[in-house]
């Protein structure tokens, strides 16, 4: 009689339904996280077991006890709801009922063209300042332009694609003529370390999804390598291939952190300020939002609008009358 392997875990169950719909690591591990924190805080019972009176007590508790933002609890509905609905496979009419938390608008901070001159020459010298251009000059957020490959940068056409980026889409933004030259001596040095671990056995890179099984020999290519690599190497524990992964997001903003702050800038700036930065002196340059839309990769219309709160001239170049005492 042949033995019967045992049921995956719940919380195997729910990383193999993510990664099957192709959503990104980043979801996947928060969803887990939520999922995980749902269970302990109804002291470990299935979620077979409960229903809309403890996931609203949850969702209650989030915002009561942890203080968290309305993004925060919505993102732990999300998660249940994915539980339910695409994991459990159960009826999920209740959860539709519970009241989202209302997103509070926000104005985003917006740096002047003199602040971020002031920035960026504080990050001169430092591999970071290349990055911070990228940012301000294309309007990526800072994981897109961290994990930007060799291959998605056309100097030819000054344009750069990025790949699988909120909401995994991919974009088009231009390649400012100023970053040409830095990017071509970065890159450069970066193929002559390339090199120097491929003569060492290593130079392997992560691929996206399956890429890796259909060309198996793609990940040491100069094209798949990334734009960014990290200082260090590490070994894959499944592969044993010896790679490096992109620089990571925390030695970005803690290097931008430290220039705002060198600056004397008292707004709270962080490296997607400049994301905001871009598209805000796109618009008040005069071009036109469905060009800024398409450029920041905005789904609708309404998100990119924000921006136009924030000129200096107003969205309609309405001028105050105290302007005209």
């Amino acid at each position: 009689m042949t033995a019967t392997a045992p049921a995956p875990s719940l919380l195997t169950q729910v990383r193999d339904a993510i990664r099957v719909r192709h959503y990104s690591r980043r979801t996947e591990e928060a969803y887990v996280q939520w999922i995980r924190r749902f269970i302990r805080y109804c002291r470990m019972r299935h979620p077979r077991e409960l229903g809309a009176a403890e996931v609203s007590s949850f969702l209650s508790s989030l915002a009561v006890e942890g203080h968290v933002s309305a993004s925060t609890q919505n993102q732990a509905l999300a998660a249940l709801l994915f539980l339910y609905r695409d994991v459990l496979r159960m009826p999920v009419g209740w959860l539709n009922t519970l009241v989202r938390a209302k997103r509070p608008a926000r104005v985003p901070v917006v740096l002047t063209r003199e602040e971020v001159r002031r920035v960026l020459a504080r990050l001169k010298g430092r591999p970071t300042a290349l990055i911070a251009g990228v940012l301000y000059g294309t309007g990526m957020r800072l994981l897109e332009a961290l994990q930007l490959r060799v291959k998605d940068i056309d100097f030819g056409a000054n344009q750069i694609t990025v790949r699988g980026g909120k909401g995994d889409r991919d974009r088009r933004t231009m390649l400012p003529e100023r970053l040409k030259g830095p990017l071509l001596q970065h890159l450069a040095e970066v193929r002559t370390q390339h090199e120097r671990d491929l003569e060492q056995g290593a130079g392997w890179v992560e691929l996206p999804g399956a890429l890796g099984l259909k060309y198996p020999q793609a990940g040491r290519e100069w094209g798949w390598q990334w734009v960014f690599p990290a200082g260090r190497g590490y070994v894959e524990p499944r592969s044993g291939q010896r790679r490096r992964h992109h620089l990571h997001e925390s030695a970005m903003q803690r290097a931008f952190k430290e220039a705002v702050r060198a600056s004397r800038i008292a707004k709270p700036a962080s490296c997607h300020t400049l994301r905001h930065s871009f598209a805000t002196h796109l618009l008040d340059s005069g071009y036109d939002i469905r060009t800024v839309q398409e450029l920041l990769g905005h789904r609708n219309v309404e998100t990119t609008m924000i921006y136009t709160h924030v000129l200096n001239r107003g969205g309609l170049g309405v001028k105050s009358p105290a302007d005209s005492l």
